[in-house]
């Protein structure tokens, strides 16, 4: 099993664990592949949601740029539903399981 293979399965076990959900593997490794070699870094492949420019940088490259949503999307609640769902306490959070969970929330699969 490569290095990449070893953290899309960290990935699912963070959602099955604490997002309660079974997660689409297909999905999950587009989303993923998706992130580049981001995931590799560890400053990188974790994401600090209590900071205000790392939820702009979300809404704006990821909703925005990456998966076409527009402002009037509610961009900002959808982001707060899935912080929910991951657990805002939870210290660690995987950029790739928010982008995930942002993805299936916007429903927006077919962007992969």
């Amino acid at each position: 099993m490569n290095e990449r293979d070893k953290l899309i399965a960290k990935y699912a076990i963070d959602l099955k664990e604490k997002c309660r959900i079974t997660p689409d593997m297909d999905l999950l490794t587009k989303v993923t592949l998706g992130c580049g070699p981001s995931i590799y870094n560890i400053d990188s492949s974790i994401l600090s949601t209590s900071s205000s420019s790392q939820l702009k940088t979300i809404r704006n490259k990821f909703l925005v740029g990456r998966l076409g949503l527009s402002f009037n999307d509610n961009l900002d609640e959808g982001i707060a539903a899935v912080l929910e769902q991951y657990g805002v306490s939870n210290p660690i959070k995987y950029r790739v399981v928010m982008y995930y969970l942002l993805v299936k929330y916007f429903k927006k699969e077919s962007m992969y």
